[in-house]
């Protein structure tokens, strides 16, 4: 018998090309008046675009933020935003950006407005992470939702092809374990179902030609439903997999999603069958796992952790770290497996059939 419990999250979502227009009118939609902006060092063009595009409703520019949200830099945010008297932060960029935001948020009462420009979908949830001493830590906080999201697909036509493989596949990855959470019911698994099958169809022809307005927001739309995905309901081995990787060996973000994410599913295809009938639909294949990594192939996308720089001596760590308060997962978590896990991951194997 059907039962279930699904948690509405709240926000505001506004899509379209060129929508970025209207962010002054969102601004004020929030009451706000003060804007600190944040991106990367490597975005600070877009974060200044953004700054004049605010005039006097925004203080200033943080652009130090980077992957996995170091606790050093996430309190240099929060002191710069009590010093501006800020009293909402716009986050211009990828997981980085809307993370770092995430930190202020959840010492603070302010609320973000997110303008992503990759497919991280970070900005549709709850979820904070932040790494300190080597660790990355996360939870769920309703204080770190962001309010408002600006998704203008003309802000991802420069996101080279290989970010653009890179972080559609994360979003996949977002999609494919929301399908087997422990807290899955059948309205996200629809979501998540409508995710995969976005990006599967927009990626390709992204990479093929970055310029196509249309893959681009097939693309974003896809990672629109796998950040609403990943924030509605739980997540499981996969993740936390790449948590370790990325906090404690400091391994890049999406490509580790990438690279974990055919083994992963392969690893837990045995105790998910229903899910993994629904990915392999999505993507018009047969074997959800194999089909994840043949499309990380075609998108020319890195299939391994060695090509990442992780060192093979250091997989038995990862294993050990893994284990130690795993999430949820449909097949349990054994140390003896999770290493295996990583050995086919490391080696960039195609899973079996």
């Amino acid at each position: 018998m059907l039962s279930f419990v699904y948690d509405v999250l709240p926000g505001r979502v506004v899509f379209g090309a060129g929508c970025l227009d209207r962010l002054p009118d969102e601004i004020e939609r929030l009451g706000a008046t003060r804007a600190l902006v944040l991106c990367t060092s490597e975005q600070r063009q877009e974060g200044r675009k953004v700054l004049e595009q605010l005039g006097s409703r925004a203080v200033g520019l943080f652009d130090k933020a980077v992957m996995h949200v170091p606790i050093e830099i996430a309190h240099a945010a929060r002191a710069e935003a009590v010093r501006s008297g800020a009293d909402c932060c716009v986050s211009v960029g990828g997981g980085s950006t809307t993370g770092l935001a995430k930190a202020i948020a959840l010492v603070s009462t302010l609320p973000i407005l997110a303008i992503p420009t990759t497919y991280a979908g970070s900005e549709m949830t709850p979820i904070w992470g932040i790494t300190e001493g080597g660790v990355k830590k996360t939870g769920r906080d309703p204080r770190v939702l962001p309010r408002t999201v600006l998704y203008d697909p003309t802000l991802t036509i420069t996101m080279p092809a290989t970010l653009s493989a890179t972080s559609g596949m994360n979003s996949i990855a977002h999609c494919v374990e929301a399908l087997y959470s422990k807290d899955a019911n059948p309205i996200i698994s629809l979501i998540a179902e409508e995710g995969i099958r976005a990006l599967a169809l927009g990626l390709p022809e992204v990479v093929k030609d970055p310029r196509n307005l249309d893959a681009r927001s097939n693309a974003l739309y896809g990672a629109w439903l796998g950040g609403m995905a990943l924030g509605a309901v739980g997540m499981a081995l996969h993740h936390k997999l790449c948590h370790t990787l990325g906090g404690s060996f400091n391994l890049p973000h999406a490509e580790t999603h990438t690279v974990v994410l055919p083994h992963a599913t392969a690893y837990t295809a045995p105790a998910a069958g229903e899910a993994m009938l629904r990915i392999a639909r999505a993507l018009g294949v047969q074997s959800a796992p194999r089909g994840l990594y043949d499309l990380a192939a075609s998108l020319g996308a890195p299939l391994s952790l060695a090509a990442l720089g992780m060192q093979s001596a250091d997989l038995g760590k990862a294993a050990d770290i893994a284990v130690q308060n795993p999430y949820y997962n449909p097949r349990p978590i054994t140390r003896e497996g999770v290493r295996a896990l990583l050995q086919d991951a490391f080696d960039g194997r195609r899973p079996a059939a």
